[in-house]
């Protein structure tokens, strides 16, 4: 099936889709979940062959990306399961006036359409797009990356059999056949056919569909993110923030980047920090992070030399650039500076400063005491996400599905005329 063949059954799919009830959506959804289970055992092996394909090419932090197991196969699963759970924003009234001549109008969410998705190396979110897609009432187009091309096409045929098995068309979901950038390039400029594009990846790829998309798109992931140790940081509760923002899953975009440390402590808190991060984990049999630190950090700990582009760096790796900054208030323009609008923490015992952090770093989501790493669908409660978007114009941090439709309004009267 060629590309515009795609395009066009998912634009004569979308009428259908988005007329269904909530129970007939929640219905199929609890049938893709069961059928990605029962069909585990092909996604398996079809990722096998994409582990295998990539072979060297890629690092093994991204290997941990691409690669599923019957575990994570599983958290798909019950991942799409909450999304059926929760409230059906179709049809939902957002606001409700009455006019003085009698006219009633209502504001109704509707779904978009169709919505297409650009994503690199991670299968999971082939399952994750589709769930919400159909939740919402879309009819999704997924392009996925080259690397993981067999484990999204296994994936895509188990959930399509979910939608069988209920009666309903497959062409509810569909996947670009051409994982080239031509295939790319056309769903961004597919103007006939798609109502929303959402790039999910690194940089270049995001770049790409904010540059070259003619349909709308939102710019979603890239994650340059800051914690800041506040001269009023407890220390302990700092370490821990930080190894699980930086070290539990280097390879996703709400991995912490930069650690900024308050010039008052940096001399007692920045030796912990090489402990817990180098010394400790390299004892304990992990990899050890590198510190890329600014001159006063590496007069402090050592480490590597930080190089001009390491605070615009985002690493997706066990790195992370180190810098001392004079306070608060340094910290604030320094994320100003060099901040993907991502996520961004304090930590710090002292409401003052974490009530002007929280007012001035503007990001999707902030943190005070507390990991980057919860930027998060499902930890946000939405079930699972479509994307992080880093921007402000009608979506903002983990997309849902009420991010994945827009309104109309429908205007009720008795014969008025104007």
């Amino acid at each position: 099936m060629t590309t515009e063949q795609v395009l066009e059954q998912a634009k004569a799919a979308k009428g259908q889709l988005a007329l269904l009830s909530a129970e007939q959506k929640n219905a199929a959804l609890c049938a893709i979940a069961d059928a990605l289970e029962q069909d585990s055992a092909a996604i398996l092996a079809a990722n096998e062959r994409d582990l295998a394909n990539a072979g060297e090419t890629i690092n093994d932090v991204m290997k941990d990306r691409l690669r599923l197991t019957p575990e994570r196969i599983h958290a798909m699963a019950q991942g799409i399961r909450e999304v059926a759970t929760l409230a059906d924003p179709v049809g939902k009234v957002i606001e409700k006036t009455e006019r003085p001549n009698g006219l009633q109008i209502e504001k109704v969410r509707v779904p978009m359409g169709v919505v297409a998705i650009i994503y690199e190396s991670r299968p999971n979110v082939t399952s994750d797009a589709a769930a919400l897609a159909l939740k919402s009432g879309n009819v999704c187009i997924l392009r996925g990356g080259k690397e993981a091309f067999l484990s999204s096409q296994a994936i895509l045929a188990a959930m399509r059999k979910g939608l069988v098995l209920v009666g309903l068309p497959e062409t509810f979901i569909n996947m670009i056949p051409d994982p080239s950038r031509e295939g790319a390039t056309k769903l961004m400029t597919a103007t006939d056919y798609v109502d929303l594009l959402i790039p999910r990846g690194g940089a270049g790829l995001i770049r790409a569909c904010v540059e070259q998309a003619k349909v709308p798109c939102i710019q979603t992931g890239t994650g340059i993110c800051h914690v800041y140790v506040d001269e009023a940081a407890d220390l302990s509760k700092a370490l821990d923030i930080i190894e699980n923002a930086k070290t539990s899953r280097p390879s996703v975009c709400n991995a912490e980047e930069v650690c900024l440390v308050a010039r008052k402590i940096a001399p007692a808190f920045l030796p912990l920090l090489r402990r817990r991060l180098v010394e400790d984990r390299a004892a304990a049999g992990k990899t050890p992070v590198e510190l890329r630190c600014d001159p006063e950090a590496y007069a402090i700990i050592g480490g590597t030399p930080a190089g001009e582009a390491d605070f615009d760096t985002e690493f997706l790796n066990y790195i992370l650039a180190v810098k001392v900054v004079e306070n608060v208030e340094e910290a604030i323009a320094h994320i100003a500076m060099h901040s993907t609008h991502h996520s961004d923490a304090i930590i710090t015992e002292s409401a003052q400063a974490a009530n002007l952090f929280t007012a001035a770093v503007d990001s999707a989501a902030v943190y005070v005491n507390a990991s980057t790493r919860f930027t998060d669908g499902g930890e946000f409660g939405l079930g699972c996400e479509i994307g992080i978007s880093t921007q402000k114009l009608h979506a903002r941090g983990p997309m849902g599905i009420e991010e994945l439709t827009t309104y109309k309004y429908v205007v009720r009267g008795n014969g008025q005329i104007r």
